[in-house]
């Protein structure tokens, strides 16, 4: 009965028309606006409505990251469950839902009050293929959801408790030196073969810390890499390759501040702990980098 997908993220944003240009001239997105939706836009990657949506209220964090489960009755025991172990939630609404673009929802909170949408029956759209903002050499992997966001922690015993009963595994990946003969810590859960949905590094003031899109062609991996260098969009990390995902990436500043990782190449999920001192190669952190970006390193 566990969640099976980041299915979608929402996040409100300052700017909507500079992130219409940062996500399609630059990622490589699908946007699309929909009747009487002045100040929503939607992205696509794939087959579904969106994978992305984008409101323009000024929060630039996340508003919701949609967690999608099987059907109804796994909808049903979900909400069982939560009942149990005593966590609030509420119904979304049929204007919420209707947003949304899915059958059903529920809204929480995680420990750390990230705000999480528990939904099922997305609609998708079989007869608009996906078409990119710009050219591309590959598309989106999707099969595992959106992609990946590193998200604010509240300890991380609190966050493995909670997406442990989401029916998500995973557990601390990195231990990385710090000053004092300490180790931060980094810790990842995982609801399908993606190797992590979520994952919780040091803690930070928005709820997001970087969301991660991943390609199906290092190329594009490059091409995306180009042009955010002859952007004004700083790229905040370096292209390397992750230890534990084996993800090959680049991290850049969205309009809004937090980080979007582009990434190629990522291995499945091994379902198996094991954990890491630093990464393959690469990803150097740039002088601009400031406290509470820190990310999955």
């Amino acid at each position: 009965m566990g969640v099976t997908e980041l299915g979608y993220v929402v996040f409100g944003v300052s700017d909507l028309a500079e992130w219409r240009e940062f996500a399609t001239s630059l990622l490589g997105l699908e946007a699309v606006m929909e009747p009487g939706e002045p100040n929503r836009l939607y992205l696509r990657s794939d087959y579904h409505h969106h994978r992305i949506v984008l409101e323009q209220d000024g929060r630039d964090d996340l508003s919701a990251a949609g967690l999608r489960v099987a059907g109804v009755e796994e909808f049903a025991a979900m909400q069982a469950n939560l009942r149990a172990a005593g966590i609030h939630f509420e119904q979304g609404s049929p204007e919420l839902i209707r947003q949304r673009r899915v059958l059903d929802l529920i809204i929480l909170k995680d420990p750390a009050d990230n705000p999480i949408e528990i939904f099922h029956g997305p609609l998708i759209q079989p007869h608009l293929p996906f078409h990119p903002g710009r050219r591309m050499h590959s598309h989106f992997l999707t099969g595992g959801g959106v992609g990946h966001m590193i998200l604010r922690n509240a300890g991380l015993d609190a966050m493995y408790r909670f997406y442990r009963g989401l029916g998500m595994r995973g557990g601390v990946e990195y231990k990385i030196a710090a000053p004092g003969g300490n180790s931060a810590e980094v810790l990842f859960m995982h609801c399908n073969d993606r190797d992590h949905t979520v994952a919780f590094g040091p803690p930070g003031s928005k709820s997001v810390n970087h969301l991660m899109l991943e390609v199906t062609n290092i190329d594009d991996v490059f091409m995306t890499h180009d042009l955010m260098q002859a952007s004004k969009y700083p790229v905040m990390i370096s292209l390397g390759k992750h230890a534990n995902d084996h993800m090959f990436s680049f991290y850049v500043q969205s309009p809004s501040g937090w980080l979007v990782e582009v990434g190629y190449g990522g291995r499945p999920a091994t379902h198996q702990s094991e954990y890491y001192e630093r990464d393959t190669y690469g990803h150097v952190f740039s002088a601009q980098m400031g406290p509470g970006m820190s990310i999955d390193k």
